[in-house]
């Protein structure tokens, strides 16, 4: 494993840590629980067992192959020659992730759930980055779990940002039918004013 893997897979697990951490104080700012995957049932149960297994994978299905390297020698991306820019890359890419999606987190202060739950929205947040996409928490895992699969490509990597994917689709569906229900009128502006992923404000909110 490269200097950049190394450097990629600490960064990930440094923010994991932090996305806990975040997790604990905006808990005690809503007085309530914000873990809501305990309640999920179908599709976003499944979504929350994705999620899950994607950060894994992504953060020890590499250490595993160097754990059993007769399994890894079977993994082609793990002999792929990494060259360095690709690597730099991918570790620039993951910081970027990480910090975006923790700012995102840490922005929604008392808003913040993690899952899905009838009568547990909190209050719309649409400033700061929320302003360019209505999920930049996911925009920034997934950034960081590409840039991760750069810089320590293997099929673990991989397979993980497909499962995040597939359960960032799942949760976020669910989410919206939920905050429509909840919130109304007021959301569907939100939604006419700024696109699901990423990209620029078309109009003011009312």
């Amino acid at each position: 494993m490269t200097g950049m893997g190394s450097a990629a897979l600490a960064l990930l697990g440094a923010y994991l840590a932090l996305f806990f951490l975040g997790s604990a104080i905006n808990a005690r700012e809503a007085h309530r629980p914000v873990w809501l995957f305990r309640h999920a049932t179908g599709g976003d149960r499944l979504a929350a067992l994705g999620f899950r297994a994607a950060f894994a994978l992504a953060l020890l299905g590499s250490l595993a192959w160097r754990l059993m390297p007769s399994m890894g020698d079977l993994d082609p991306l793990r002999s792929f020659q990494n060259p360095v820019w690709i690597g730099l890359a991918g570790l620039l890419m993951a910081s970027l992730g990480a910090m975006l999606a923790f700012a995102a987190q840490m922005s929604m202060a008392a808003s913040w759930r993690i899952g899905v739950a009838e009568g547990a929205t909190g209050a719309l947040v649409t400033g700061g980055l929320f302003g360019f996409s209505r999920n930049p928490v996911f925009v920034g895992q997934l950034m960081l779990l590409l840039g991760t699969a750069l810089a320590v490509p293997s099929i673990p990597t991989i397979f993980g940002i497909l499962l995040f994917a597939g359960s960032a689709l799942v949760q976020v569906r669910s989410e919206e039918r939920e905050l429509r229900r909840t919130l109304g009128p007021a959301y569907d502006t939100y939604c006419q004013s700024v696109p699901r992923w990423i990209g620029i404000r078309e109009r003011s909110l009312q």
